[in-house]
């Protein structure tokens, strides 16, 4: 992974604005991390960074774009890190830490190391989805620093105040500072564990954009194309890791379906119905390469987004919904449960076993499921799929309706009603 793209300005682009601003964006997780090596500081580094972005909208525009903009902006980011840390009363220490890292006159024009560069991305990873932090917090701290999304577009994705989500990042920052928590990479089990909140955080704001939990739009499509942003990031940054390739795997599987999933008024199309020509192949194929690598990788057995992704493979390559192999996804959601039990992953194995087997072995299995999950929609909405096809029409309309009343979603709630009406007609 190089350390600063792109390399010039954008082809055509001869607005120096639009330039800082593309470039900015790109750039501006790598700049972060660098600067924060220096300072020890999340919440000042990105001040750092604005910093150096408002000096580029100063001279840019008079001095022309540079040949190496994103190395421009590193450079001046950390040259005023230095400039801050020479400042403070442990100027002597301070500087003692760094001067061999940042040389006193360093050409606007110089890159980065690349690895230098990688070895801070992947220290800023792990600090935003520290376990000191809420699972909001990260949330709202990843996308802000490794997403680049502004406040307010963190705020409308999901559906919340733009007050709160300044504060939880405020908050989020703050913590660190207090808890001086160390701008590094953990190793042994307290990586192994640290690494899983990674990738659940990362693996949420997917979720969040694929299938909405509320609001009236079904997909946020933004929110899946940051998210696989950051998979491919830190499968780069962690080359070996074989649950980071299986994350990387199930959201390229999984995105290569969002232009078949709604219909053309933006209304959700079931996996069944979906147009499968519509399916992005060139991510089908990424999906299966990040696969591959996962089990290269592994020392024992599949961990559970490789499996995952795995499960992901098998409808990628069916050609119809009748054509997937719905007994080995059955088997392989069995293999789920068992390595990271749920009764949600009990739930999928359910779906998947009433294809293989029929629907009254599934709704054994849903049955026993209800204790755990009383206020989750897809419950009923599943139990009233069962039960349409045992013939049980009265039932399975009660069942769309009750999963209807406790969906947020505006768009799953009418496709919920929907069904529940086609059940009263038989």
């Amino acid at each position: 992974m190089g350390a600063v793209s792109p390399q010039s300005q954008p082809p055509g682009d001869t607005d120096p604005r639009h330039a800082i601003e593309t470039v900015f964006r790109i750039e501006s997780p790598r700049i972060v991390a660098g600067v924060t090596r220096v300072v020890r500081d999340v919440g000042i580094a990105e001040e750092l960074a604005q910093d150096a972005l408002v000096a580029a909208l100063e001279q840019w525009p008079r001095d022309g774009v540079p040949d190496n903009p994103g190395a421009w902006l590193m450079t001046a980011a950390r040259r005023r890190a230095v400039d801050l840390v020479r400042r403070r009363e442990n100027y002597a220490r301070k500087l003692q830490e760094i001067g061999r890292e940042v040389p006193e006159t360093v050409p606007f024009d110089e890159p980065a190391d690349p690895d230098d560069i990688d070895d801070d991305l992947l220290r800023l990873v792990f600090t935003t989805c520290h376990p000191v932090l809420s699972a909001e917090a990260r949330v709202a701290l990843t996308l802000r620093l490794l997403g680049g999304l502004t406040t307010a577009e963190i705020a409308r994705a999901f559906l919340v105040p733009e007050a709160t989500i300044a504060q939880r990042i405020v908050r989020a920052k703050r913590t660190l500072a207090t808890r001086n928590v160390a701008f590094e990479v953990p190793y042994g089990p307290e990586r192994e564990a640290r690494l899983a909140d990674v990738l659940d955080v990362i693996y949420l704001v997917f979720n969040e954009g694929y299938a909405a939990t509320a609001g009236d739009d079904w997909l946020r499509p933004g929110l899946c194309e940051d998210a696989l942003r950051l998979a491919r990031v830190l499968a780069g940054l962690m080359p070996k890791e074989p649950e980071v390739h299986g994350l990387a795997a199930l959201l390229e599987f999984q995105s290569s379906r969002s232009a078949a999933r709604t219909g053309p008024d933006g209304e959700p199309v079931l996996l069944r119905d979906q147009n499968r020509r519509r399916w992005n192949r060139m991510l089908i194929a990424r999906g299966v390469t990040a696969l591959a690598r996962a089990e290269a990788t592994a020392s024992g057995g599949p961990g559970p987004y490789a499996l995952q992704a795995t499960i992901a493979a098998c409808h990628a390559h069916a050609h119809t919904y009748e054509e997937t192999d719905w007994a080995t996804i059955a088997t392989l959601y069995a293999l789920l449960a068992a390595r990271a039990p749920s009764p949600v992953v009990e739930l999928n194995r359910a779906v998947a076993v009433s294809m293989a087997q029929g629907p009254e072995a599934a709704l054994e299995i849903v049955d026993t499921l209800a204790p755990h999950l009383l206020d989750y929609h897809l419950l009923p909405s599943v139990r009233g799929d069962l039960l349409h096809r045992l013939g049980r029409t009265t039932e399975a309309a009660a069942e769309f309706e009750r999963a209807a009343a406790l969906a947020r979603n505006e768009r799953e709630r009418e496709l919920l009603l929907s069904r529940a009406r086609e059940a009263q007609a038989g």
